[in-house]
């Protein structure tokens, strides 16, 4: 386990995360509950040292696969700030290599619980970023009462595109700006949002920014996670598998194979090397 440093001798998410590396990607090695609290108190501190808003993406199987043969992905998701183990996949590689992540943090674990922990800091503000306008009107108004005291300082709904033009990314930014919000949470397709935030976070009047994906149908019910029993014994992938076959099964029946093999492949290296 090593400890992830920022710019200008803070850490990251606070003063120092404790990171696990997987991949050449480092993982935060804490449990959710430690993560939180470690991203509430960045978030009320203000802008890092350098000015630019700090972020988190999730890294799970799916998206490693697909970074291998997607350099900006790859990029993106190194540049995370905060790079959280999203799937039962990367707790068991992080076992086989002896890593220290003994838990999973789901995009929806992060919006959870730090929602909660801001709603009782109550002054937070939030800002919506993808999906369509239904589902960002159903997520403002549950965010009103599930957690009054987060203001919700706008939303937006980009078009549906694989990659966006000049003039479509300069009005996100104009909208998010004139917002002004502390979090902005940005919910489209992976890799692309990781990409997008890479690219722009610069641009960002914002504190925080949350690459969390299929969060907003789950928070609005557009989407039903899986039962606890499923969540809790690392098989919340089964469900949906059955519930969206033809949109799920690579990512079940392919990434995850490839990612072990890798994963055994680095732990075979790292014999070789002692």
């Amino acid at each position: 386990m090593v400890l992830l440093s920022g710019e200008g001798g803070k850490g990251r998410a606070g003063d120092m995360v404790p990171v696990a590396p997987i991949l050449n990607y480092q993982v935060a090695a804490l449990p959710p509950k430690d993560c939180v609290a470690a991203l509430r108190d960045r978030i009320t501190q203000g802008r890092g040292d350098n000015g630019s808003p700090f972020w988190l993406a999730c890294l799970n199987p799916h998206s490693v696969r697909m970074a291998m043969t997607d350099p900006e992905a790859a990029a993106a998701l190194k540049a995370a700030d905060v790079l959280v183990p999203d799937g039962v996949g990367i707790v068991i590689a992080s076992r086989v290599l002896g890593g220290g992540i003994q838990e999973r943090i789901t995009g929806s674990d992060v919006f959870r619980e730090l929602s909660v922990a801001l709603n009782e800091f109550g002054k937070a503000s939030y800002f919506f970023l993808g999906s369509k306008e239904s589902t960002l009107q159903a997520i403002q108004g549950k965010l009103a009462e599930d957690f009054p005291r987060i203001r919700c300082a706008g939303a937006y709904s980009p078009p549906f595109a694989q990659t966006f033009s000049d003039a479509e990314t300069r009005a996100m930014i104009a909208a998010v700006n004139k917002a002004a919000p502390d979090v902005l949470w940005v919910g489209m397709t992976a890799p692309k949002q990781e990409k997008w935030i890479y690219w722009n976070k610069n641009k960002l009047n914002v504190r925080f920014i949350g690459a969390v994906g299929a969060v907003f149908d789950f928070y609005t019910g557009n989407v039903k996670r899986s039962h606890p029993w499923f969540l809790d014994h690392g098989l919340e992938w089964l469900p949906r598998l059955v519930q969206e076959p033809r949109r799920l099964w690579s990512r079940t029946l392919v990434s995850a194979p490839v990612f072990f093999w890798h994963v055994l492949k680095q732990k075979t290296q790292s014999f070789r090397q002692v």
